[in-house]
């Protein structure tokens, strides 16, 4: 059965899209069969999946708010195994254009449900979700089994983390009885620093095992991949970037079986 988390973090630039992309990639480089979905207005991991604006037929917003089916959007990428539904800026407008809309929280889930969507298509779905608590945030998480967070190894990444998980805790109460944080990954590491060191201490101390063991460098490879639009294991298979997202991939196999 397909397995669908939304990649989180209320925080921006804390590695969500880097995450999506090249954990997809990697698990999709194993044979999984994965779907990424642009749930941010900013389009990043559509363009870093070398979809361009112009090539962007029905996105997430069709989806969303006008009831299109979910198959008739997804696209190809360049990767096997990995496909995207991608988004546009119209997706900013989305919570405006459902707010009369009585079930606009779990529209996405409605929209995932039905059979204008092969759940048996994938093996595991990443909605990759925007910088903020907001109603596409709800809607991610109204549709997903889990949360996967990424989390940036600096002095306020613990603090930012609490609304969070409040946040979690709500939707599991009024929305999805199942939604849970499985997975948390330190991104941006710099193993040179000490305040990385004393994040990784802490968020190991208050969050326990969710907190994965692979931890995911700061590595100029995975900012360029982007501007290539293909995922930074492809773009560079020996850097240190592309092979902690490959060790990330195998160490969430083993928490996901």
């Amino acid at each position: 059965m397909v397995k669908i988390l939304a990649i989180a973090n209320q925080k921006g630039g804390v590695g969500k899209t880097t995450t999506a992309i090249n954990l997809g990639a990697a698990l999709a480089e194993r044979g999984n069969r994965i779907l990424i979905i642009d749930f941010d207005p900013q389009g990043n991991a559509s363009t870093g999946l070398g979809i361009g604006t112009s090539d962007r037929g029905s996105t997430t917003y069709d989806v969303l708010v006008d009831d299109y089916p979910v198959d008739r959007a997804i696209m190809d990428t360049s990767t096997d195994n990995l496909r995207i539904l991608p988004a546009t800026g119209d997706l900013s407008s989305a919570d405006v254009d459902m707010a009369t809309e009585k079930q606009r929280l779990v529209r996405l889930r409605n929209a995932l449900e039905k059979p204008s969507f092969s759940r048996d298509a994938y093996d595991y779905v990443f909605i990759d979700c925007p910088p903020s608590l907001s109603v596409l945030t709800l809607n991610a998480f109204a549709a997903s089994h889990s949360v996967l967070v990424p989390l940036q190894a600096e002095f306020f990444a613990l603090e930012g983390l609490s609304q969070l998980i409040l946040t979690v805790r709500q939707v599991r109460e009024n929305l999805n009885p199942q939604l849970h944080i499985s997975s948390v990954v330190m991104t941006m590491v710099d193993s040179r620093n000490r305040l990385s060191a004393q994040v990784e201490a802490d968020a190991r101390e208050h969050l326990g095992d969710i907190v994965l063991q692979t931890m995911v460098p700061r590595n100029v490879r995975l900012s360029e991949a982007p501007s290539f639009g293909i995922p930074a294991i492809e773009y560079d298979r020996s850097s240190k970037g592309a092979q902690a997202y490959r060790d990330l991939a195998d160490e969430f196999l083993k928490q996901m079986a």
